[in-house]
């Protein structure tokens, strides 16, 4: 028994031992190793590391595109060849030069960039020797002492370096110089676009063929941004920066601290501008590992890029065409007679007056070029960057202030009479000169009642007309008093429109009383087209300011070509205030606007007559100082700006359910009353007519379309009954 104890021992101990002697071998082996890798191989790994780091870098993605309302693409990209350089850290003059003669010989480049400075750099940097004998040895001797600097020195060069030294670079020089600049333009370890118009097939596949010979240079697909309907909303839609261009200088720190790159394309103005942040879409970012000479040794992608989000205007194109064409039409006709001379603009604005939509906006502007011809540019943006005295469209402004003032009340009448004040001028009516009537609110509206809304402020100021009389009123009180009611319209202050740099028009200087009644019928201050259009929507809708805005929807980027993305971001309707006003006073405003256009009297009425659609609205001039671009030739020529007249209308339709507001401006229309225009009318009854024009004919497709549908699936369900 104890015997077949001590031989269990023994062999246990055996085993013991020949564990603690494996796991004894296999730590030999690892401290064996780990001597190697740290004895003799260290120094190899560590000069490794200390050659290599990582870089990260942002590669540009296409901005997102803009459809109108009905889907059709205004704005898209349009790709293209590109040669890029990205310049790694460390790079020698010699090496970038070496690399653009090169590269120079494989493409053209065009040198029209080129500069006299980049040219005496260049020149400088051909002709070292030439170059440093064009400093004197006192000089070079005051240099040496530290009584100049470096860049003293090389300012001498600079300026002593003559034309005809700068002639004598041949045009394959400036070709490498060209390509050189744009070299040195970018940042280290950034792709910086070389040439990307114009690069051809040929020039394309040569660069590619040699990249191996031309480090940093690199082809690649670079986009552009394309306009589908050329000068069409142009001013509004807004510009970007170029790869040349990179990031506003004003705004280059604000741009790098949202992860931007100084070359980095953005928007510059308006729309392009303003939603930037949706458009710029989000970039690839590529991690370089790079040797301590900047050589790259390998690239990571960290982050696929994605294209901008896409915008949805609420713009109409085919309404925004055809009322640019009929600006156009009117303006040619109106510059084709005599009488018009200062005539050369007109801004139409359509909005949905329930939504703040804006469906037009369109301006043109009458230009002669440097030739001599005549041309039509689009002045879109001027609906809401020029303001002008508005006239009598602001009369409904006018009843409902003194209706929310308290000082007449619905149904109000006033003796309509010249207006004779003691040491003025009399004032009247244009249908009233000299007699005496009495007219209330709808009748003042529907006829353009001048003496009605003269009265209408002085009431307002606590003031009775009496013939002869002294107006005694506190004018600054009286007019921020309906200024302030004005505002509630939208005129006189920002609408809200989600573009920048919006105006707010010109608040006329108070300095006597009588100025209140100029007030009274839109002749003091200034406003703009856009304000107009929302004045009227806001009589139109029953009282809502509504806030406008031209984008009407925000979408992901489409996987399909034709599609529009995913919904991000539906742009709600915003009511910024309602009139201080009961409805029965906005219906009385209501039904003075209908009856402008409806009835036999109504100063627009021979203009609308007929219009299945009933349309309400007010017709409007001003008669003011010409304060147009032509001011500066008469003052130059010592003479007085010649009186002008401004032409107005607003507008809405179906006066009982309106589905649509505008208004029209023609400022300087003309200068005399024999060579008066209806322009004003003529395209508010155009865009109208068109409006509704469209409409039918969507619906007339809309229900084509369902029976379309309805008979194939009619057809499908007969063919399944047959099979059976």
């Amino acid at each position: 028994m104890k015997k077949t104890k001590r031989k269990k021992k023994t062999r246990v101990s055996i085993r013991m031992n020949m564990m603690f002697f494996v796991v004894f071998l296999l730590f030999s082996v690892l401290i064996f190793r780990l001597g190697i890798v740290q004895i003799v191989q260290g120094e190899d790994y560590q000069r490794k590391i200390e050659r290599t780091e990582n870089v990260t870098v942002n590669t540009s993605v296409p901005r997102g595109k803009i459809y109108d309302r009905e889907g059709q693409i205004i704005v898209d990209n349009v790709p293209q060849n590109a040669i890029t350089y990205t310049r790694k850290k460390g790079a020698s003059q010699e090496e970038m030069l070496e690399t653009a003669a090169k590269l120079a010989k494989l493409i053209e480049k065009e040198t029209d960039q080129v500069t006299e400075r980049d040219k005496k750099d260049f020149w400088i940097m051909k002709n070292e020797e030439a170059a440093k004998a064009k400093v004197t040895e006192k000089e070079w001797t005051r240099y040496e002492e530290g009584e100049i600097s470096e860049d003293d020195l090389y300012q001498l060069q600079l300026d002593r370096i003559r034309e005809k030294e700068l002639q004598s670079l041949s045009a394959e020089e400036l070709e490498i110089l060209a390509i050189y600049r744009e070299f040195t333009s970018g940042y280290a370890m950034t792709p910086q676009i070389v040439k990307n118009k114009g690069v051809t097939q040929k020039e394309y596949a040569l660069v590619s063929e040699n990249l191996s010979s031309l480090p940093g240079v690199n082809t690649t697909t670079d986009w552009e941004r394309a306009y589908a309907y050329d000068e069409t909303l142009r001013t509004v839609l807004g510009n970007i920066s170029s790869s040349r261009e990179g990031l506003p200088k004003e705004m280059i720190d604000f741009y790098l601290s949202r992860d931007y790159s100084r070359n980095d394309r953005v928007g510059t103005s308006y729309i392009e501008y303003q939603y930037e942040e949706v458009l710029r879409g989000q970039k690839t970012k590529v991690k370089n590992v790079t040797d301590k000479s900047g050589n790259i040794l390998d690239s990571q992608i960290i982050r696929e890029g994605q294209r901008g989000n896409d915008l949805m205007l609420t713009i109409d194109m085919d309404l925004q065409l055809a009322v640019e064409k009929i600006i156009e039409e009117e303006l040619w006709r109106a510059k084709s007679q005599p009488g018009h001379p200062l005539l050369d603009r007109a801004f139409v604005t359509m909005m949905d007056p329930n939504t703040g939509e804006i469906l037009a906006l369109a301006g043109k502007q009458y230009h002669v070029n440097e030739d001599g011809k005549a041309e039509m540019r689009d002045f879109a943006l001027g609906n809401i960057t020029t303001s002008y005295t508005m006239g009598s469209v602001v009369k409904g402004a006018t009843v409902l202030t003194g209706f929310m003032a308290d000082a007449i009340e619905p149904g109000h009448t006033f003796i309509d009479e010249p207006i004779k004040l003691a040491g003025t001028p009399s004032k009247s009516s244009w249908f009233n000169r000299g007699g005496a009537m009495r007219v209330n609110d709808h009748y003042a509206l529907m006829r353009s009642s001048n003496v009605y809304m003269y009265k209408t402020a002085m009431k307002i100021g606590n003031t009775e007309y009496r013939p002869n009389m002294s107006l005694r009123m506190d004018a600054q009180q009286v007019i921020m008093t309906m200024r302030r009611y004005f505002g509630q319209f939208g005129l006189g202050v920002r609408t809200g429109i989600d573009l920048p740099n919006e105006q707010t028009g010109y608040q006329g200087k108070i300095t006597q009383p009588g100025l209140v009644l100029d007030y009274a019928i839109g002749q003091f201050d200034t406003y703009t087209p856009l304000q107009l259009a929302q004045y009227v929507s806001t009589i139109a809708n029953g009282g809502n300011r509504m806030k406008p805005h031209i984008v009407k929807s925000i979408h992901e980027p489409a996987s399909e070509t034709g599609k529009i993305g995913s919904l991000v971001e539906d742009i709600h309707p915003q009511v910024l205030n309602r009139l201080d006003a009961t409805e029965s006073e906005i219906e009385r405003v209501q039904e003075g606007f209908r009856m402008v256009m409806g009835s036999s009297q109504g100063t627009a009425a021979r203009y609308f007559s007929g219009a299945s659609y009933q349309p309400a609205g007010k017709t409007g001039t001003a008669e003011g100082v010409y304060d147009g671009p032509k001011r500066e030739e008469y003052l130059e020529r010592g003479e007085s700006l010649p009186m002008t007249w401004n032409i107005t209308l607003v507008g809405y339709a179906p006066y009982d359910n309106p589905e649509v507001a505008f208004s029209v401006v023609v400022p300087w229309a003309y200068q005399s009353s024999a060579y008066s225009t209806p322009i004003n009318n003529t395209i508010g009854r155009k865009i109208l007519d068109k409006y509704f024009e469209l409409k039918e004919e969507r619906m007339a497709a809309e229900t084509s379309d369902i029976i379309i549908e309805q008979e194939m699936q009619l057809s499908e369900e007969e063919k399944g009954d047959e099979e059976e």
